[in-house]
């Protein structure tokens, strides 16, 4: 399933840190771009077929462009290296209107912005939206080192400077970051926001929540759903409406992979359930979501899921395919 896209044009495209690049992207029509919340990421169409999501850094307030940031992983699947070393000033891109699953609890008294290494980007969007707005917040903005650590001269601007603390790897003990103590009391009306590295994310919310803080006051970003097999996944089958095939999913296959295995094809991109594109109608049976691209009333109502990471909860899903 293929959503509606946007042209776009790189304006322009800057080293931030170490291995992190920005991008400027604007209307290729000239136009105003669609208005953004903080918080929010766009899906972006990259040479060679792939679909990456990057955040909107820059402030929500702006409609003249979108601002992205990419950091270039030594690990990458092609998604970076293809922003980093073919992207470049005038190239068009299509991308996908702003999406916001990471949204900012206006009704909070007070904000707490916690970024990992390249999570800053909409951290950084929501700091300059409280800013704005002057609301009550402080970021904490954990990196390698100084030298990998973007927005730093954006950072020192008024508004920023008083409420945002630098914590790097490798530099004194002293001023690294005191997980356990920032979160050890948790407070009614406080909000806590986290993204990053998946680590990073997972320690910051187990540490938030062996605290007392309530999910409700927990808010975070990840890029990408874990599609590594769980010890209690269990064997289960798909049926396909249109023909009536029958096809069984090991414990350690993906239901793309055992689609693909058997000659279905499902259309595809990120393979980690964040970008959308092979979202599939459930007809009979109840999925197990995975994903990180529906919402959590979506997912409620099992009528749609995203097989490149989602299982089943029952013996059989049918799907419409």
């Amino acid at each position: 399933m293929l959503n509606a896209t946007l042209t776009v044009r790189v304006a322009q495209k800057n080293t931030e840190a170490l291995d992190i690049d920005s991008f400027d992207l604007v209307a290729a029509d000239g136009q105003s771009l669609p208005a953004f919340s903080a918080g929010s990421h766009v899906d972006v169409h990259l040479p060679g077929g792939l679909v990456r999501q990057y955040s909107l850094f820059n402030n929500p307030g702006e409609n003249h462009r979108y601002q992205i940031a990419v950091l270039k992983d030594a690990n990458s699947r092609g998604g970076s290296k293809a922003m980093h070393e073919q992207v470049k000033v005038g190239d068009e891109l299509q991308i996908s209107a702003p999406k916001n699953h990471f949204q900012l609890a206006h009704e909070a008294k007070r904000h707490l912005l916690l970024a990992g290494g390249i999570g800053v980007t909409p951290l950084l969007c929501m700091a300059e939206r409280l800013t704005s707005i002057g609301a009550d917040f402080e970021m904490h903005y954990c990196t390698r080192s100084a030298d990998r650590t973007a927005f730093r001269e954006r950072m020192a601007e008024p508004g920023l400077v008083d409420k945002v603390a630098f914590h790097f790897d490798d530099a004194e003990p002293a001023q690294k970051l005191d997980m356990a103590g920032l979160l050890a009391s948790p407070e009614a009306g406080v909000h806590l926001y986290v993204c990053g590295p998946k680590g990073f994310m997972n320690a910051v919310l187990e540490t938030a929540r062996s605290s007392g803080w309530s999910e409700a006051q927990l808010h975070a970003e990840f890029f990408g759903a874990d599609v590594s097999p769980i010890a209690t996944d269990e064997s289960f089958e798909v049926q396909i409406s249109s023909s009536g095939l029958i096809v069984t999913v090991d414990n350690d296959q993906t239901i793309l992979q055992a689609l693909s295995a058997a000659g279905v094809e499902v259309f595809s991109s990120c393979e980690q359930g964040v970008c959308g594109t092979c979202l599939t109608r459930v007809l009979e049976g109840v999925p197990d979501h995975r994903d990180m691209y529906l919402t959590d009333e979506e997912k409620a109502a099992n009528d749609q899921f995203l097989p490149c990471c989602s299982r089943s909860k029952s013996a059989r899903l049918v799907l419409d395919i």
